[in-house]
């Protein structure tokens, strides 16, 4: 099993990622505003945090890369 340590704010950007692209799919499936500020917003929120996922999801990869011994790499 790999194991990468992650620092608290780390931890929370990535939580906070994936809750903005949660909150952002969960408004495009609801009916509670009108469809075009639900669409507006919902979109939004999705693409920010699809958009901010990827270069944590490199942070994260790039340090499994570094705690690698030379055997594995």
């Amino acid at each position: 099993m790999k194991q990468v340590s992650l620092t608290i704010p780390e931890i929370g950007l990535i939580a906070g990622t994936r809750a903005a692209g949660a909150a952002g799919l969960a408004l495009l499936l609801s009916n509670q505003l009108n469809p075009e500020q639900r669409r507006a917003i919902g979109w939004t929120l999705l693409a920010v945090g699809v958009i901010s996922t990827v270069p944590l999801v490199a942070q994260v990869f790039g340090k499994l890369q570094a705690y690698k011994s030379p055997d594995e790499r």
